[in-house]
């Protein structure tokens, strides 16, 4: 398991699909459900994993304010207007961030 989460991270810091493909024929026919799994994800969005990997972009950033508004949001829902919602929100990013 520690062999092929190794791999899988120098295959997606360094840009190389080719090895990326191997890695994937290599560990296809594992036992471990979670590792098939997550083959499976990366063989239908390949061309996503080969273009992250490449240009070394992500929006992590974007995704990680958006869940904490909707966290947020679930908390304070019906119980307060815009206006505490948007203060919650900036004290949430100038006390956590």
């Amino acid at each position: 398991m520690y062999e092929a989460s190794t791999a899988i991270y120098d295959l997606i810091t360094g840009y190389k699909p080719d090895a990326l493909i191997q890695w994937m024929k290599k560990y296809r026919k594992t036992k471990v459900n979670i590792r098939k799994t997550y083959i499976t994800g990366i063989r239908m969005d390949y061309n996503t994993v080969k273009n992250t990997s490449k240009n070394n972009v992500t929006n992590g950033i974007a995704e990680g304010f958006v869940n904490k508004l909707k966290a947020v949001k679930r908390v304070i829902y019906r119980r307060s207007g815009l206006k505490l919602q948007k203060r919650k929100m900036i004290m949430e990013m100038t006390f956590f961030n």
